[in-house]
């Protein structure tokens, strides 16, 4: 019984995000269109680097942790303002189920998004990678979005629906960019490539780019951890909140 609970809430979130297409349209239409557009439309010399198999990594790392922020942090925020979330924590349904349910959410889409950058890239651009690799790269992907629905959570047991989309877009995009998601952290001064272990996004990304060999003997297990240490904090924090 407790399976099916989990499993129809799953079901109902996704159906509900599917109807929305203010939220599904641009999470799944940026990745794709920036990626086309760095990797494949604009000319350039990377030296050492693969452009194409580079940007799948980390314009792979951009477009799923954008479902996880937006759907956990300006979801949970509308829903706790239009008071859904009170009502979730009265009913029967054990408040958990809620929270998996966006979890699966975010999933979903993040697998979408990167079944599409995986399409462009081989098609149309020159990715060649194993199918072992890509795997790998979808696991390290779908395994990232976690820390990211802690953020998003964590944000949206702070403020309200309005504010919370201004405020994950004043995380998103800046950590993006400051993370070497959009371009390589080696065109920006070293000011800013020293900052940029203090985002998350940037431990990912390193993964993912170590996954398709684009950067050479990256630590995995403490990118790993540290992602790990940010999701207890971000969980943490988000609980304190939710207490209230």
């Amino acid at each position: 019984m407790s399976l099916r609970v989990y499993a129809w809430e799953s079901y109902y979130e996704l159906l509900k995000t599917l109807r929305q297409p203010a939220f599904v349209i641009p999470s799944l239409a940026f990745p794709v269109v920036f990626y086309a557009l760095f990797a494949i439309v604009l000319p350039g010399n990377w030296g050492g680097y693969q452009k194409a198999t580079y940007l799948l990594a980390t314009y792979g790392v951009f477009g799923v942790i954008g479902p996880a922020l937006f759907g956990f942090g300006v979801g949970l925020a509308m829903e706790q303002q239009q008071g859904l979330l009170r009502l979730k924590r009265v009913s029967p349904m054990p408040i958990s189920a809620y929270f998996f349910a966006k979890i699966v959410m975010s999933l979903v889409f993040a697998s979408i998004i990167y079944g599409l950058l995986s399409l462009v890239g081989i098609v149309f651009g020159d990715v060649a990678i194993g199918a072992f690799e890509w795997l790998r790269l979808g696991g390290v992907l779908l395994i990232g979005v976690l820390p990211f629905c802690a953020l998003g959570l964590w944000i949206g047991s702070m403020v309200g629906g309005q504010a919370a989309v201004a405020i994950v877009n004043l995380v998103y995009l800046p950590m993006a960019v400051l993370s070497g998601l959009w371009m390589p952290l080696f065109v920006f001064p070293q000011f800013i490539q020293d900052l940029a272990v203090v985002w998350p996004a940037w431990h990912l990304a390193q993964m993912a780019l170590g996954v398709v060999g684009q950067v050479k003997g990256v630590p995995m297990v403490m990118h790993a951890l540290v992602l790990l240490m940010m999701a207890a904090l971000f969980l943490v924090l988000a609980a304190i909140n939710l207490r209230r």
